[in-house]
Parts: C-alpha cells; sequence; structure tokens
C-alpha cells in the first residue's frame, strides 16, 4: 500500500478544491484554449487534476501530469488510474534537467494555467516548458493573473510573486526564447470580484458560495469574446519556440 501523504500546500489545495466546485467555469477556460492543444501535452502544475480531466475528454495520445508537490501527484495518479494514455512525473520550474527526461514524450503542448506567477524565476521556467517542446510546432499555453494593481490579500495567499499586463507578459516569454502568438484577456467580470475580496475586504480566499455564484453566471460571461473591452482578470498566451 502506497504511503498516504500530506500535502505541501494546504491553502493551494483549498483553493483547488473550491474551485473544483465550479465545473463551468472550468470547462469554459479549457473551450477558451482548446484550439490551440495538441495531442501530446504535458500539464505543469495539474494540482487535483481541475484541468486534466478536461485535458483527457479533449481526446489526447498523451497525457504528462507534473507537479512539485507529492501530494498532488500521488492524488492525480489515483484519479486516473487505467488510463493508458496518462503518465505522472514531478517538474519543479526552472529545471536545466527536464529536456532530457521529458524527450521520449515528443511533447507538442505544454499548458501552464496559474503557474508561472508563482515562480520567482518566471523567465527561467518559461525557458524550461520551451525546452521541453518539440522545436517545430511545439506550443505553449501560458494562463496567468492579469492586472497588479489589483494585487492583494488573495495573492499573498496563494504565493503570487506577481500579476501582468501584456507587455510584461509578452517580454518574460520572448525573453525564454518563445514567439508569441495569440494573447487576449479571459474573465472581465473577475476583475470585480478579486478587486472587491483582495483589495477591498482583503479576504485571503474566495467562498465556496461565491465561487458557485459565479459559476451560475458563466453561461452568459461567455459572450465576452464580442466584447473588446482591454482588461480580464486573466491573460492567456500561446507562444512557439523561437
Amino acid at each position: 500500500m502506497p504511503e498516504v501523504l500530506a500535502p505541501g500546500d494546504p491553502a493551494g489545495v483549498a483553493t483547488l478544491e473550491i474551485m473544483s466546485a465550479a465545473p463551468r467555469y472550468n470547462a469554459w477556460m479549457y473551450e477558451v484554449i482548446a484550439p490551440f492543444v495538441g495531442k501530446r501535452i504535458l500539464e505543469v502544475g495539474s494540482g487535483i487534476g481541475n484541468m486534466s480531466t478536461h485535458l483527457l475528454d479533449g481526446g489526447p495520445d498523451h497525457l504528462v501530469l507534473t507537479d512539485t508537490d507529492a501530494w498532488y501527484r500521488q492524488h492525480v495518479a489515483a484519479r486516473f488510474a487505467g488510463r493508458k494514455e496518462v503518465r505522472i512525473d514531478a517538474l519543479t520550474l526552472p529545471d536545466r534537467g527536464a529536456p532530457a527526461r521529458f524527450a521520449p514524450d515528443r511533447l507538442d503542448t505544454v499548458v501552464a494555467l496559474n503557474v508561472v506567477e508563482h515562480i520567482e524565476d518566471h523567465v527561467g521556467a518559461l525557458a524550461t516548458i520551451r525546452s521541453i517542446l518539440e522545436p517545430s510546432g511545439g506550443r505553449a499555453v501560458i494562463l496567468v493573473p492579469a492586472h497588479q494593481p489589483i494585487y492583494g490579500e488573495m495573492d499573498r495567499e496563494l504565493g503570487h510573486y506577481r500579476r501582468y499586463s501584456r507587455a510584461s507578459l509578452t517580454a518574460a516569454l520572448e525573453a525564454a526564447g518563445f514567439a508569441v502568438g495569440a494573447m487576449f484577456w479571459f474573465n472581465r467580470l473577475g476583475v470585480v470580484g478579486w478587486w472587491l475580496n483582495g483589495r477591498i475586504r482583503r479576504v485571503r480566499q474566495i467562498s465556496i458560495g461565491q465561487i458557485r455564484g459565479f459559476d451560475a453566471l458563466v453561461p452568459g460571461l461567455r459572450f465576452e469574446r464580442w466584447l473588446p473591452l482591454p482588461f480580464g482578470l486573466s491573460i492567456i498566451a500561446v507562444g512557439t519556440p523561437a
């Protein structure tokens, strides 16, 4: 029987469990990134598998789920046991040894959603992501929190080093050796809630009630694609090795 582990990041686990109560939101996020996702995928920071489930529903040939925390890796290994296309591995960014370790996976896509902002050396982290992609046709799909002015208590609790602008994310990707293709805002309404919770109410965590209420609004929020407003709670970028 495998050793039962304890999570190394209780705040992160609590947040991911709350987000698991937002199935429409998770599906919406996947719907937005799906056109850029290939068939041989590595997910950075799989956590408890909220997005991994959607990546699997997309019918990949091969899916590598990675995390720094052994508790998360044990969790997703149990959750996706029997899925032959799934492989579990450790990955802490930056990692100079990653290219050799992941070369056999022949990755055409690396997905890193709400990951890079947790890493002090974000350029080094992105450079590692570039190094494990197939050089021809490989893509990195990156989602990060946007707008440094709304950085607040929830960002601190989650261990965010920063929030991004389009310019700062582009600069980091290019410094890591990526050519930036698509880049767009995601979840415009969420800016208001994050600002109120983190800067005004100064709470450290969104309540599950708020998440469920927000999740109920997602069918309408999908229409934001037709609103050319220059903001969003997150920025999504797609990079290819330059």
